[in-house]
């Protein structure tokens, strides 16, 4: 046996370099950094908002205009799914034969791991993601935001300057993923918040790196905000047109804060093991089982109109434009209709998150807040917080971003949100505990083989999908 001295790590003689942030702000290459990061949120930006523009007119036309031309009275529950099964085909036939693998797969949440994606990697992500959102699957946009502002912002770094230091090219890069996803969330403060927290930057290198993106955020909400001046589109922002009253926290709005932090780890659970254990089934034929995804996504839909007589267009797509309208008219829902709701929508995205390409952020806020607002009819309940505790709950679980879930709630709710704190606190401690003390949904899947599909913790395939 191998005595303890002779397995023990050496000294190091020498210590790394401490970077001074004062002595790299006052540099003239972070100065730099500044003015190019400052210059790229203004294409960047309009490059987003033009994606995000084209992704809603898509939508219209097809979902709200074509029928309308069509058919004479209301669109049949039977409309989407052709559709569907076009967005499944299309989208596996980009993930198969584009490089890059259209970006990470949103079943492992937010990745961060092998930098931003490089020029031949996002013309993929790009038809990827418009496929996926535009023609019904249940995803948010996101995901492919941060990855299209990254690549196209270390793009710009390496055309100006083909040996630019990693570090450089990281700055922009984050700088570009902050500019296009400005006023995705209300606020670009919360979009900046969400890139920190996904990559884990603290001390001085998160003032480093966060100055140029927050100042390349501010000019893209800027941008967004006159583009929608502009041409009159949106500004694509997610924001509640009437949110209900609330009153002070309670001793009992505190205990469904616990037992809906509780809860709703195990949707999440149920919704990861279900993705995650039908992608090595998408990776045996891309093509025709993500199409096959598709049609069952748009059933169930379909059958959700067909049940509760409300539009299909409630389960499909990420939420954001469904979620104002189902919080100012909450009242006209039933229990049943709402529980309905929530299993369709998180059966649609277990199905989503499994097979295509988007971001898991606003599904996840719509299910917590259909779940809150069917709880808050409950004797002691207040529809602001369940909207909040709901939202703050499913976010942590399928984001496990506590810090970034309690700001979407809170600032999603306004005013009433910062009455609704110490509700969403509780839910978020408790969800983020849960979801940990929970076995892993993937844990049992194989490992990948030469020629298999990945397993639940690896990453996807940096070339052409499977």
């Amino acid at each position: 046996m191998a005595s303890s001295e002779s397995t023990q790590v050496p000294p190091a003689t020498a210590q790394a370099p401490v970077m001074d942030p004062v002595a790299v702000i006052r540099s003239k290459a972070y100065l730099t950094a500044l003015v190019l990061a400052a210059a790229l949120g203004i294409p960047i930006s309009a490059a987003a908002y033009g994606f995000l523009a084209l992704v809603t007119q898509i939508q219209k036309l097809i979902f709200t205009d074509l029928p309308g031309d069509v058919f004479s009275g209301a669109t049949p529950a039977w409309w989407p799914v052709p559709w569907l099964v076009l967005c499944g085909v299309l989208t596996g036939l980009s993930l198969r034969h584009l490089p890059g693998n259209g970006g990470h797969s949103p079943a492992f949440g937010f990745q961060t791991g092998g930098g931003p994606p490089v020029d031949r990697e996002l013309p993929g992500i790009v038809l990827a993601a418009l496929t996926t959102l535009s023609l019904g699957a249940v995803l948010g946009p996101e995901a492919p935001l941060i990855a299209i502002g990254g690549g196209l912002a270390a793009l710009t770094v390496h055309l100006l300057r083909k040996d630019a230091p990693p570090m450089a090219v990281t700055i922009i890069a984050s700088a570009g993923s902050f500019a296009a996803i400005s006023t995705l969330f209300g606020s670009p403060i919360l979009g900046a918040f969400l890139i920190m927290e996904v990559a884990g930057v603290s001390g001085a290198t998160l003032s480093l790196v966060a100055l140029p993106g927050l100042l390349a955020s501010g000019i893209g909400a800027l941008v967004f905000v006159g583009l929608d001046s502009w041409t009159g589109l949106g500004t694509f922002s997610l924001s509640l047109t009437t949110v209900p009253p609330n009153l002070a926290p309670t001793v009992a709005t505190l205990a469904y804060a616990v037992g809906m932090g509780a809860v709703a780890p195990c949707i999440g659970w149920v919704i990861r093991w279900f993705a995650l254990h039908l992608r090595p089934v998408v990776h045996l034929n891309r093509v025709l089982v993500t199409a096959v995804l598709c049609l069952a996504i748009g059933s169930i839909a379909m059958s959700y109109q067909l049940v509760s007589g409300r539009s299909f267009t409630q389960v499909l797509f990420s939420g954001q434009d469904a979620l104002p309208s189902l919080v100012a008219h909450a009242a006209g829902y039933s229990v049943g209709v709402l529980l309905l709701l929530a299993l369709a929508k998180a059966l649609a995205y277990a199905l989503s998150l499994s097979a295509f390409r988007g971001g898991p952020v606003f599904p996840a806020m719509f299910i917590g807040a259909v779940v809150g607002i069917a709880v808050s009819g409950l004797p002691g309940m207040q529809m602001a917080a369940g909207i909040g505790i709901g939202i703050g709950a499913m976010c942590t679980t399928m984001l496990r971003l506590p810090l970034t879930s309690t700001l979407l709630a809170v600032v999603l709710l306004g005013a009433d949100g910062l009455s609704t704190t110490p509700e969403i606190v509780v839910a978020v401690a408790v969800s983020f505990v849960v979801t940990f003390l929970l076995p892993d949904p993937g844990a049992s899947l194989p490992a990948r083989g030469p020629s298999g599909p990945p397993s639940a913790g690896e990453p996807e395939p940096s070339s052409t999908g499977a």
